[in-house]
């Protein structure tokens, strides 16, 4: 069970060797957690991230899932739910792709759409629902400011991001008052391998710091979550900017 501080006991991450849920969990486990599913493809990444978890205390688990198999998420999952309640979800899977690249290989480009907006409403309507049988819990959604205006330098993962986005605001209105509380986090750039190489966006951060606003909007219950704080201004200004202005911006 969470604490009064809305901390979750047991957790299940979506996404299992990613550097942002890796991060959050870490956080967690210092906190409260005890129990971890880590769930994503089979590899020896997966299986190092348990092992680095297991040192620091928490008990944990491994659990087969692929986000571009939606058809296999019910079983995979329940399996999780099978063994008891889980306090939290934290969904974090995803892939930037290439955004040249995909734009002249249109199956690349669904690719990026498939993992980052039909995986997650497959997987996040299956965890949703266990959470609402069980009658408690948190779904904790890794969105990005890239979903709140599509750029010209990566349309595709921003668009893909705010299907996202817009499925879990959608989704914490329809759980509203069942006792499940569902946390959209929206991070700018953050220094990842998934970003390395990438030039490095203003108001950039870190893995780290994501993890502790994710740990401060638990204890809120907040609904939404920017990473850092300052992007919700920026964004704002942004969002509201004439296209012809904003398609001249270099961004």
């Amino acid at each position: 069970m969470k604490d009064a501080f809305g901390l979750p006991q047991s957790l299940l991450v979506l996404g299992g060797t990613s550097e942002i849920a890796l991060a959050v969990t870490r956080r967690l486990i210092a906190r409260r957690t005890r129990t971890v599913w880590l769930a994503g493809r089979p590899s020896p990444r997966l299986d190092e991230a348990a092992g680095q978890l297991r040192a620091l205390g928490a008990e944990v688990h491994t659990v087969d899932f692929d986000a571009l198999d939606p058809a296999g998420h019910e079983d995979a999952l329940g399996k999780v739910f099978a063994e008891g309640d889980v306090d939290m979800v934290l969904l974090a899977f995803g892939t930037l792709g290439d955004q040249a690249r995909d734009e002249r290989d249109p199956r690349a480009a669904v690719r990026v759409a498939q993992t980052n907006y039909t995986g997650a409403v497959a997987a996040g309507l299956v965890c949703a629902g266990a959470l609402q049988e069980q009658g408690h819990g948190s779904l904790v959604v890794l969105s990005s400011v890239a979903g709140e205006r599509a750029r010209r330098a990566n349309f595709i993962y921003g668009s893909s991001k705010a299907g996202l986005d817009a499925f879990a605001q959608g989704l914490g209105d329809a759980l509203y008052g069942t006792g499940v509380h569902v946390m959209v986090v929206r991070p700018g750039f953050v220094r990842t391998r998934m970003t390395a190489g990438l030039p490095e966006a203003p108001l950039a951060t870190t893995p780290e710091a994501v993890a502790a606003a994710v740990e401060l909007g638990l204890r809120r219950r907040s609904e939404t979550v920017w990473v850092p704080g300052a992007l919700r201004v920026v964004m704002s200004a942004l969002r509201h900017l004439p296209r012809g202005v904003f398609r001249r911006l270099p961004v």
